[in-house]
């Protein structure tokens, strides 16, 4: 129980340093844990043109590997219909869109963020 709470926590620590992130480098953010009946976008956003989902993936160290490298086909697909929602439901089809992950490792140095443009193609099922 102790252990999700932090994890959840550790989450939302993640999202808030990623929206600052993300909008230091340009990107206009449209929703924060946009949720739908499927599940939740962590971040919705806009950059130039393009329409761009974020995945954000946070750790405390990187002894599980990087925080990216949990951002499975099964996650891509899940992040996939999940876009799939949000474009139909705000009744958006022309957009150019992709998925992005901002990978966050919360070291006691510091933050370490890497986003990652196009991280996954989309995957229909």
């Amino acid at each position: 129980e102790q252990k999700d709470n932090s994890k959840i926590r550790t989450g939302k620590a993640g999202e808030k340093i990623a929206v600052a992130f993300l909008k230091e480098n340009g990107y206009g953010i449209l929703e924060v844990n946009y949720r739908c009946p499927i599940g939740e976008i962590d971040i919705v956003a806009r950059d130039k043109k393009e329409l761009v989902f974020v995945e954000v993936k946070t750790r405390k160290s990187s002894a599980l590997g990087y925080p990216e490298q949990a951002v499975g086909v099964k996650k891509q697909k899940k992040i996939s219909r999940l876009a799939l929602w949000y474009l139909q439901e705000k009744k958006i089809n022309d957009a150019h869109a992709r998925f992005d992950i901002v990978a966050i490792l919360m070291l006691p140095a510091g933050n370490a963020i890497r986003l990652i443009k196009n991280a996954f193609d989309f995957i229909s099922y």
